[in-house]
């Protein structure tokens, strides 16, 4: 039985950022969701993403990027197969995203956000409109990047800081893919989780920013198709 592919996006993105793996997936006849991360705490963002899965046929392969990593990690259910992180955070247990990013030199993030108070006393980060397409996404066209600025989503900083559980990395295959240019997390910070959960293939682009599944949509396809064809 095929697998059902489910696409999580990170932060400062939303579900139409796999629009272009989603086109290719669907050429071979896979089942492909793109889930709403709702980026608001790590916990009830893994909460919504195991009803998702609870509700799926068959197996699955959870495919996260940036935050949508740490969010995929956390779920523990006998229908995922495999997982692949495109740009993504894997975290260990008890580590935020917030850590790891600072864990190697290399990321300026934190330099390009707004933040906006909530009304439940947490702040809600954006990155400057102006300063989207330097920092998220310099290999896209501008105004494609420009369109991404307008419609990304919100991190909240209660995701940000969110400590992970046990991952589910530990005890299932993964692959890896992340960029050279990564200014969002260090690229020694992808090769040190790649190595750390033991991927079964790694993929380094050169030249690619971390708005991977939109500018690298093809090579980002390729290795889920690469992951489905692993399966028993």
């Amino acid at each position: 039985m095929s697998p059902t592919i489910v696409l999580v996006h990170g932060a400062f993105a939303e579900s139409a950022s796999w629009n272009g793996v989603i086109s290719r997936l669907r050429e071979h006849d896979l089942t492909v969701i793109a889930a709403a991360n709702p980026l608001r705490d790590l916990a009830s963002d893994a909460d919504a993403l195991a009803g998702l899965v609870t509700g799926i046929h068959g197996p699955v392969i959870l495919v996260g990027h940036s935050y949508g990593g740490q969010v995929i990690s956390q779920i523990h259910d006998d229908k995922i197969k495999a997982l692949v992180f495109v740009a993504a955070f894997a975290p260990e247990t008890g580590e935020s995203i917030g850590e790891l990013s600072a864990k190697f030199p290399g990321s300026t993030l934190g330099e390009t956000l707004c933040a906006f108070s909530m009304p439940d006393g947490s702040t809600d980060l954006y990155i400057v409109q102006n300063r989207y397409h330097g920092q998220f996404a310099a290999d896209l066209p501008e105004p494609q990047a420009l369109l991404d600025a307008v419609t990304q989503r919100p991190l909240n900083d209660r995701a940000l800081n969110g400590k992970s559980a046990e991952p589910s990395w530990r005890t299932r295959p993964s692959w890896f893919i992340y960029p050279e240019l990564d200014l969002n997390i260090p690229l020694e910070t992808h090769r040190f989780m790649a190595a750390r959960a033991n991927a079964t293939t790694t993929i380094e682009i050169p030249g690619a920013s971390h708005a991977l599944p939109v500018s690298q949509a093809s090579a980002v396809a390729d290795l889920i198709l690469q992951a489905a064809k692993s399966l028993p």
